[in-house]
């Protein structure tokens, strides 16, 4: 034992060493020393256990254990995956992909300073939100608008800054969950606003919303019930209505869209979903929805609306601590400036373009992805290319689905099947689908950077290829 510890090369052994010297060029000297310290203790352990030296600590071997530590503390843990789930806005895969000018326009808002809170012509500071807000103003008729990190902010802010203390009418049928458990009500108590329920769960008239406005009434609010559907026996107040009712008691009307769309998705072939345009033309006060779902853009809260409200918004306190960094702004500006060309949004725009692919190119990349993994799998895997069901994800109409194409692969026996799924995962960038049917579903709706996708197959081993 004792000459298994004396054989155990101590840090200052390393250091003085051509390997560790270049290491430590490469690293910096603090790293490399950690590295060694954890790697010496972990020897020790090893020693203390199975009273020998672990295979790692040899001349060469060390060295490598260190380097392969070392790059590892370098490697980003949220790392690009292949999204062939059949979702396209999949919350737990980042929502949005960018496209090519919002990544250009947050890279230069990286590499540079720019004129955030600076108007360049006028020579003095100016406010974050203005280019955004009037560009919103071009697309929403709005009178003006407010920028914070999601759209859980915005309506806590808009909560917050009109309601305090106050009381909210909402439609009991409204109370929506949004992901991780936030919900309305919750959200409300934060903001210090009492909740009024009105209605049932099915059905709510204007009378309800009538009979339970008192004088400590601060707004009627609406929530778009994005994440759910109800059928049946039902029956809901619009916003037209419940702004006549408004007007009547002076009280403004809220509406939450949760994800909300600039273009009418109906004329590209896809389920409909309420357009914010339709809420201002209706005369509501404000519109709040996200910057990363349907819009296709970076994660932000949007507030569209009367600009006299807007303002009191852009004052309260809470705006500064929810408020977009310059990144942020840059890549929500440069995707909303897709929408001054809607005739190219399904080309320049990845969520769009994804959502919108015909099935024929889904078809042609299906049959690609299905030969490429049978040119490399053996027996054990059984590939079909059969119809799928896709969906928008991240709450926006969860009750639709979108045709869509799969590459399908089953086994078997199951754990062949889990097998291989771990040895999707374990790609430079992991292949994520989905299980059903005691199949593993590739759907080829959702997944971007097709290319690359296959060029990576091509270039690595998978699972069981034959020899």
């Amino acid at each position: 034992m004792e000459s298994l510890f004396r054989a155990i090369p101590s840090v200052d052994k390393l250091i003085n060493t051509p390997q560790g010297a270049k290491l430590i060029a490469q690293f910096g000297h603090h790293a490399f020393v950690t590295q060694a310290r954890s790697l010496i203790e972990q020897t020790r352990e090893h020693i203390k256990q199975h009273h020998d030296l672990p295979e790692f600590m040899h001349a060469q071997s060390v060295f490598q254990v260190i380097e392969q530590r070392l790059q590892q503390g370098k490697q980003v843990a949220m790392q690009g995956v292949f999204n062939l789930t059949g979702t396209i806005l999949h919350t737990n895969l980042g929502r949005s992909i960018w496209s090519a000018q919002a990544i250009t326009a947050a890279t230069q808002a990286m590499e540079n300073n720019i004129a955030l809170e600076f108007d360049i012509d006028a020579g003095k500071r100016s406010h974050r939100d203005l280019a955004i807000s009037q560009l919103l103003q071009q697309l929403t008729k709005a009178e003006s608008a407010c920028i914070v990190n999601n759209n859980a902010a915005a309506v806590l802010l808009m909560l917050a800054t009109f309601a305090q203390g106050k009381e909210v009418v909402v439609s009991r049928g409204e109370l929506v969950e949004i992901g991780g458990a936030f919900r309305i009500p919750d959200i409300m108590r934060q903001a210090g606003c009492k909740l009024v329920e009105v209605g049932t769960t099915n059905r709510t008239h204007l009378a309800d919303y009538r009979h339970a406005i008192t004088e400590n009434t601060a707004f009627l609010m609406k929530v778009h019930t994005s994440n759910y559907h109800i059928q049946g026996f039902t029956a809901s107040v619009s916003e037209e209505e419940l702004v006549a009712l408004g007007q009547e008691f002076n009280l403004p009307v809220i509406s939450d869209l949760g994800s909300g769309a600039l273009v009418d998705m109906a004329g590209m072939n896809l389920p409909n979903e309420p357009l914010v345009q339709e809420k201002i033309t209706a005369g509501v006060s404000l519109v709040s929805f996200s910057g990363d779902k349907l819009l296709g853009g970076p994660q932000a809260g949007i507030i569209v609306g009367k600009r006299d409200l807007i303002a009191q918004l852009q004052q309260h306190p809470l705006k500064r601590a929810l408020r977009c960094d310059k990144v942020i702004l840059s890549a929500l500006e440069a995707t909303l400036r897709h929408y001054l060309f809607p005739d190219k949004l399904t080309t320049e725009l990845p969520t769009l373009h994804l959502l919108t692919q015909p099935l024929e190119v889904l078809q042609e990349k299906a049959e690609r992805l299905k030969n490429v993994l049978s040119k490399r799998s053996n027996s054990r895997y059984i590939l079909h290319i059969e119809p799928s069901l896709a969906q928008i994800g991240s709450g926006a109409l969860p009750g639709e689905r979108i045709e869509s194409v799969a590459v399908t692969i089953s086994a078997e026996k199951q754990r062949d099947l889990l097998e291989l799924e771990q040895q999707f995962k374990a790609f430079p960038q992991p292949i994520i689908g989905r299980f059903h049917q005691q199949k593993l579903w590739l759907d080829l709706r959702s997944v971007s950077q097709f290319e690359r996708l296959i060029e990576m197959l091509e270039n690595h081993q998978i699972i069981g290829e034959r020899k």
